[in-house]
């Protein structure tokens, strides 16, 4: 894994999460063309992220059959020719069923990550997964600004039709530079798809991680779905493009995530999602300011989604880190379920966002960020509290000796794994 080789996947994570990304700050461009109300345009994205959702949990589980090269390219092409598809959709309703194709296929950086940590030891993980969330990070943000912009000068179709051609590019890149990998796994398609479940089901620490991205993802997703709907409302009475400059804003939440990768391979996994949760109720307090519109307004919700941004991403690499570190053979299916998890929650986000908007208001959608994080906050709690006694969090999530077995044993002890020893473990694990 050199510079090059990292930049190149860090890209592709970029352009493979921008394309789930960028029609949240279209929607009401593509309502006022197609003469469809906001909240049936708003489909559009709930749609792409339910392809998304179940691109992962039914073609990711192949990174650990199929060689990513020929996998990573195969999907990219098909991605880019559902961006085609819906860039000439003649009506929202097939503008949608081209948006979940296009959800479907652009699953790139779900096979990026578990291809990366088969290629860099553990003390690089944490590190190489921040780098490689900057990049889609990047993607997710810059999208939104690259489509808003875009979108109100040359029509709500050229974000579509320019993103296509980018994925296609990167296509042909790959399938000339990505290096050769042998699958770790020989298990027939249908045996694959059904581990995914079996992991969740038999590991306690896939599973509260599945809680913790799913509950910030969902508020994540209802707060950037609403979003153009409050800037373009009465409150604010601006264009598309404001939301644009919102994400461009919080594109400086890039620079967090390494940093937030070093903070997991030297605190733990715990030591950061518990920082994460708290900072997601931070800022739906924030974001709740932002309905009084004005200059405090807009200022206010510019703070709360960068506070939002940073606490969702971070939080992302200590569960990633977690769930990696649990088996080294099934990387692709433990991210999976994982990522099926996640998206499925910001699926719900999405549709719940809407909804929680046309009854309450802005204020609405800021009170369910809070429930959703105070419903992982709480589950976090009960695992610490649970803990060993005289074991702190940090250490708990410390890697083990590697010759000592799987690696690192994220979030506890559990079922078969053995807990640390006695002080010279502890001191092993600070000096670590």
């Amino acid at each position: 894994m050199d510079r090059r080789m990292l930049l190149l996947l860090s890209l592709t994570c970029a352009v493979g999460v921008g394309n789930v990304y960028f029609p949240q700050a279209v929607g009401p461009l593509v309502a006022a063309a197609l003469d469809a109300p906001q909240e049936s345009a708003a489909h559009v994205v709930t749609a792409t992220q339910l392809g998304y959702t179940a691109g992962i949990f039914l073609l990711v589980p192949l990174g650990d059959r199929i060689p990513y090269r020929p996998l990573l390219v195969a999907l990219l092409g098909l991605a880019g020719a559902g961006l085609v598809a819906a860039g000439c959709a003649p009506a929202l309703g097939p503008l949608v069923a081209a948006s979940g194709l296009v959800g479907l296929t652009t699953v790139a950086a779900q096979l990026v990550a578990p291809l990366a940590a088969g290629l860099v030891g553990e003390d690089r993980r944490g590190a190489v997964m921040g780098t490689l969330l900057s990049g889609s990070l990047a993607g997710m943000l810059l999208a939104r600004t690259f489509s808003a912009t875009l979108g109100e000068r040359l029509g709500w179709r050229a974000p579509y039709l320019v993103a296509a051609a980018v994925v296609l590019l990167l296509a042909a890149v790959l399938a000339r530079t990505l290096p050769a990998t042998d699958p770790p796994s020989g298990h027939p398609y249908r045996s694959l798809l059904a581990e995914p479940l079996r992991l969740w089901r038999g590991e306690p620490d896939l599973r509260r991680s599945c809680l913790y991205q799913a509950t910030v993802f969902a508020g994540f997703s209802a707060v950037w779905t609403c979003m153009a709907l409050l800037l373009t409302g009465p409150s604010y009475g601006l264009g598309v493009h404001a939301v644009g400059l919102v994400a461009l804003v919080n594109a400086v939440t890039i620079l967090c995530t390494p940093l937030a990768g070093r903070q997991v391979d030297r605190r733990g996994a715990d030591a950061v999602n518990l920082v994460c949760l708290l900072a997601v109720l931070a800022a739906a307090a924030l974001l709740a300011v932002g309905s009084r519109g004005g200059t405090p307004g807009l200022a206010a919700l510019v703070a709360g989604t960068l506070l939002l941004d940073v606490a969702m991403q971070s939080g992302m690499i200590a569960n990633q880190a977690r769930v990696f570190a649990l088996r080294a053979d099934a990387r692709a299916r433990l991210n999976t379920a994982y990522m099926t998890c996640a998206y499925a929650g910001g699926s719900a986000g999405s549709w719940l966002g809407v909804r929680v908007h046309g009854l309450a208001g802005w204020g609405g959608v800021c009170a369910l960020v809070a429930a959703l994080a105070g419903v992982a906050l709480a589950r976090h709690l009960t695992v610490l509290r649970r803990a060993r006694p005289g074991v702190p969090p940090s250490l708990r999530c410390a890697p083990r000796d590697p010759g000592r077995g799987r690696g690192p044993v994220p979030g506890g002890t559990g079922p078969g794994r053995p807990a640390p020893s006695g002080g010279s473990g502890r001191r092993a694990a600070r000096t670590r």
